[in-house]
């Protein structure tokens, strides 16, 4: 979603690029161009102006080393204004009491369901709670099917009870459902309107009260800009939340709620929304968001998402085959469905440095594996063990049967040889 103000920023710090040393003169110029940028993206004014008053103060208080150059330094500058920008610290959630209470907040279609949903398998997987989701929404019967459908989707119990139409009375029965259960925690959904009003305050406010929750969050879509913005502050002149879920940030949105909503509103991000799948909910830290955005990657992200599907018994069953030159499509299969449990391929790509840049304006899909699986699944039990018995007649035949060519089986086989060339070479260094 940052792209745009990506390619600005960097554009920016061009203009320092041959320069020997900072001067007030040529900081004011790349100045006012960061200050465009944010503008471009939809950052609050104030908030942009602000934050280039800090980057112009900084940089004309630095003293350029030899081994710095101007632009460098700009860029550190900026990085850890932005991060600063965006709360500095990445804000954990309070899961204190029995249970833990979550209340969700945010207008209709911001995602608040379905993030309610996201939120409990992270909880569930991630940090080993027991939780419970109650659907408090009395108005959109719809949106309690979908919070049971969800629930059921990810192994998570739901608590209906559609005879009750009062809002509190509900959250209330569903506090003391998962107390009599012994629930570690307990999301409760609550009803969204499609613009803020007076009816919709009154009742979250006295949910609120009635349940005393651990924990308030506001869900916002990212893709309404400075509307993200004002309708959180409004809420939280209200409601007084804990923290923000932002949600659709692998849209098309400019980035301009994440980066305003920490400095109007006085709240953190804690959580971002990143795809359409159940574990597509991310933590929130500034300063891996502030990387991104100056092109950098997020390699700490990526690999603590590698970690979390790391099979260790799996790795140590490939290795073994690797070292005894055993690498087989089934194998080489198992860690294909690694790689796609990590997220999005778009996602993925972002968080490698310089990935970007490389591959802008090239459309990553993530059913960029398809070919290989039906490739793979077109093959014979004893082809699948045996990569070195495909001859001619048989390639004919898998790209028959896996709706391909005789040039993309061949093209995918490249890949596998190089590919197992390449972890046999890493296994040989291991052992050095």
């Amino acid at each position: 979603m940052f792209d745009n103000l990506s390619e600005r920023l960097e554009r920016s710090f061009k203009i320092l690029k041959g320069e020997g040393r900072i001067t007030e003169i040529n900081i004011a110029e790349t100045v006012k161009d960061i200050r465009k940028a944010l503008l471009e993206a939809d950052v609050n004014y104030k908030t942009a102006k602000q934050f280039t008053d800090r980057v112009k103060e900084k940089a004309l208080g630095q003293s350029v080393m030899t081994a710095v150059r101007p632009g460098q330094l700009m860029v550190k500058i900026t990085h850890d204004e932005l991060a600063e920008l965006m709360g500095g610290e990445t804000v954990e959630m309070n899961l204190k009491g029995n249970p833990a209470i979550i209340l969700m907040a945010g207008l209709q279609g911001s995602g608040k369901t379905t993030h309610a949903a996201k939120l409990a398998n992270l909880l569930q997987n991630k940090k080993n709670k027991k939780v419970m989701l109650a659907a408090c929404d009395v108005y959109r019967p719809a949106a309690i099917e979908q919070l049971r459908v969800l629930g059921e989707q990810i192994g998570v119990k739901v608590y209906t009870e559609e005879t009750e139409s009062n809002p509190v009375a509900k959250a209330q029965k569903a506090v003391k459902e998962a107390r009599t259960y012994g629930y570690d925690v307990l999301i409760v959904d609550t009803a969204g309107r499609l613009a803020i009003d007076e009816q919709m305050m009154q009742e979250i406010a006295a949910i609120k009260q009635a349940i005393e929750p651990s924990e308030t969050l506001f869900v916002v879509d990212a893709m309404t800009g400075q509307d993200a913005v004002n309708t959180a502050k409004e809420f939280n002149d209200r409601l007084n939340f804990d923290g923000v879920i932002l949600t659709k940030l692998d849209g098309d949105a400019r980035g301009g709620a994440a980066l305003s909503i920490r400095s109007v509103v006085d709240k953190p991000i804690k959580f971002i929304g990143t795809g359409e799948k159940m574990d597509a909910l991310d933590i929130f830290h500034p300063s891996r968001m502030a990387d991104r955005i100056l092109g950098m990657g997020d390699v700490v992200s990526l690999v603590e998402r590698a970690q979390e599907q790391y099979d260790e018994q799996e790795a140590r069953r490939i290795s073994k085959r690797i070292a005894k030159n055993q690498f087989d499509f089934n194998d080489f299969l198992s860690q294909v469905a690694q790689i796609k449990k990590m997220g999005s391929m778009k996602d993925l790509m972002g968080m490698i440095p310089g990935m970007d840049k490389a591959l802008k304006g090239v459309e990553i899909s993530d059913d960029a594996f398809k070919p290989i699986e039906a490739i793979i699944g077109s093959m014979t039990p004893y082809e699948r063990e045996n990569p070195a018995c495909l001859n001619g007649s048989r390639k004919e035949r898998i790209a028959r049967g896996s709706g391909t060519s005789i040039v993309e089986v061949n093209r995918f086989l490249k890949q596998f040889d190089q590919t197992s060339k390449m972890m046999k070479k890493v296994q040989q260094m291991k052992r050095r």
